[in-house]
């Protein structure tokens, strides 16, 4: 039985008059620092890259040596797909592109890969690979995208998506990021902040120090 727990973080009191506002760049010291702060369960951190507060993205390298994609982390789906070097849609041409010729850990797989969202819908092949982010890995079965439809595709910043949720609803069955892994806790947390650059994922477990407990919920399958 898994757990969501939502924390909502402590605010300090401020007067009601004009507040200034300063822009502190997250510079490699001050991650660091920021890190060794929050690493009470020897998790790893994971910069979330934010797009006007609607979309987040963080980085995963696939195949050897790494080609690196910003993608979604999405909680509301369970497979790995990036656009392959292959495809000729639009949204292709504009992100970058996974060539599976160039990595030397990528065996084919040939199984037809098809996702239909809400937005629109991906389509390609199987591609088996290594993928890595935040300190995990996993040998895995990866959607490699040759055609897109829909218009959330053309706007949007992702080059594929990285999904989160639970094997169940893997397309095809296959075996999800997480749980392909090399990690043997499989949980993972979300941390938005009001400033874009202090976002960030952080695997495995959570962080409580600092916040409060507002509600917890058990998730079923």
């Amino acid at each position: 039985m898994f757990k969501i727990v939502a924390l909502v973080g402590a605010m300090a009191g401020v007067e009601a008059n004009k507040i200034p506002l300063k822009h502190h760049p997250l510079s490699y010291d001050r991650l660091m620092t920021f890190k060794s702060q929050l690493d009470e369960s020897n998790g790893n951190t994971v910069p979330v890259k934010d797009y006007m507060n609607t979309q987040y993205f963080i980085d995963i390298n696939i195949g050897t040596p790494a080609q690196t994609f910003q993608v979604v982390p999405d909680t509301g789906s369970s497979n790995l797909w990036v656009y392959s070097s292959a495809c000729h849609s639009v949204p292709c041409l504009t992100h970058h592109t996974y060539n599976a010729s160039k990595s030397s850990t990528y065996t084919a797989d040939g199984q037809a890969f098809d996702i239909q969202y809400g937005s629109g819908g991906v389509h390609g092949a199987v591609d088996d690979d290594v993928a890595e982010f935040g300190g995990a890995k996993a040998n895995m079965g990866l959607g490699a995208v040759k055609k897109v439809s829909g218009a959330t595709f053309y706007v949007s910043k992702m080059d594929g998506i990285v999904g989160l949720a639970y094997q169940q609803i893997s397309v095809d069955k296959l075996p999800t990021f997480i749980n392909s892994s090399d990690m043997t806790d499989k949980s993972f947390s979300f941390y938005l902040k009001t400033n874009p650059e202090e976002s960030f994922m952080y695997m495995p477990g959570y962080i409580s120090e600092g916040y409060k407990q507002i509600a917890t919920h058990d998730v079923v399958q």
